[in-house]
Parts: structure tokens; sequence; C-alpha cells
């Protein structure tokens, strides 16, 4: 009896975005559950297919955490109720009537105007902390940068998703409302790291001994930053 061949399903190949620049070199990057390759302008797509298969046992295992992480930040719902936090203690958002909105520092509470939907909760909410972030940050950062003997031309509050904080070489510091979530010791590490720039524009050993001088503890800071990110983004700030 003749034996019978098993024909095994080809492996699919791995979707992803293809951008092409100015550069010399491939590199792929897993965003929101997304693959995304960067390639020389003419470097033959056989060839980035190839180097993508290459890495399909890693590619897959980071794709999953990936969409695993985007799914839980997508299933994050606002509600009354939901603690969101303020300079690193949570805080509970309430319904209060009146059409005001704002953060009740004798309560330790947000008050939002009832019936709003959960993206109006968060929306009204983000106006909230940008109004406390403008009250307070710009004046603490003020404060680390004189400490340090540094003098900012002017300290902006921005909108910034994931640069919490960045200095240009006209000496302006931008530095996003989301500092306003954490605790003070690492709204002041931020601080410090922004005005440390105002000296060396680069993350060199000379920068690092500016905010060392000022801040011998600053790697557990951003450690500790490091966690509480994670946090936030799960929450989808």
């Amino acid at each position: 009896m003749m034996g019978q061949s098993i024909k095994q399903a080809a492996t699919p190949p791995i979707e992803y975005t293809l951008i092409r620049s100015k550069r010399k070199t491939l590199s792929i990057q897993i965003k929101d559950g997304e693959l995304i390759a960067r390639a020389p302008m003419k470097l033959a797509k056989r060839e980035i297919d190839r180097f993508i298969e290459s890495k399909r046992g890693w590619i897959e295992d980071k794709l999953t955490i990936s969409k695993e992480r985007t799914a839980r930040r997508n299933a994050h719902e606002m509600t009354y109720g939901s603690l969101i936090l303020y300079r690193g203690t949570d805080y509970p958002i309430i319904a209060r009537y009146g059409g005001r909105a704002g953060f009740d520092h004798e309560v330790g509470c947000f008050f939002i105007p009832p019936n709003l939907a959960p993206e109006e909760i968060k929306s009204t909410c983000i106006q909230i902390y940008k109004m406390l972030a403008k009250d307070y940050i710009p004046k603490r950062a003020m404060e680390i940068a004189k400490d340090m003997g540094l003098t900012p031309s002017s300290i902006k509050i921005t909108s910034a998703h994931k640069r919490l904080g960045s200095c240009n070489n006209r000496g302006s510091i931008n530095l996003s409302w989301r500092l306003i979530q954490l605790p003070d010791d690492l709204i002041d590490y931020i601080a410090a790291h922004e005005a440390a720039h105002l000296k060396y524009l680069d993350h060199s050993n000379l920068f690092w001994g500016v905010v060392a001088e000022y801040m011998p503890d600053h790697k557990k800071r951003r450690a500790r930053l490091k966690e509480l990110q994670r946090r936030l983004y799960a929450e989808g700030w």
C-alpha cells in the first residue's frame, strides 16, 4: 500500500505597514498592535519580507502582548465614580449640578456636570487637568531651574502625549499637561531633566551629571515614572 503524503498548509505571511524614507538601515517597530517596517527607499520588498520572516517568533510574541494592551486600553471606560490621578493621588469623579467643572481641593474630587457620556467625561477631565497643570507646573519648573542656576526663556504647557517634556536650543521648555497626574517628586524629576537640557542638549554624561548634582536619586525616580506611565497608558491617557 502506497503511503499518502499530507500537504501542510503554508504559513501565512506577517502583515505589516511599510514606510520608506532616506535611511540606511531596515528596522521594525510594534505600535498599538501593528507591525511597522521602516526601510531605505531602494531596498527590495523581498529582502524586507525575508527579514521579517526571520523575526517571526519575536514579532508574534510582541504583537500578542501589544494587542492585549491596546484592547485593555480601549476597554477602559471613564464613568462617574472612577478614580483618576492628580499629583500622584487617586481622586473620584463626581457629578455636580451647576454646569461647571473643576477640582475641589477641600473635598478632594473632580466635579463635572451630570449625565455626560464616557467620552465627554474624559474630555472634561482633560480640560480640568490642563487648568491644574497651567496653575502649578510652570511656576514649579521655574523654581527648580533657578535652584539649578539655570534660566529658561519660557515654560509652556503642551498636549504632548509621549514626550512629557522637551527643551529647544532657544531655551524654551515644553511640559505636557499629563505631568499633573504624577506625584510631585516625579514632576520635579521631569522639570529638572528638561532644565538640564538648557546646558546640554543631549543625554551625555555631562548632561546626566547636571541632573545628578541637583537630584542624586534621579535613577530611582525615572524607574518609578516608567511604572506609572504603564498604568496611565492602560487607562487611555
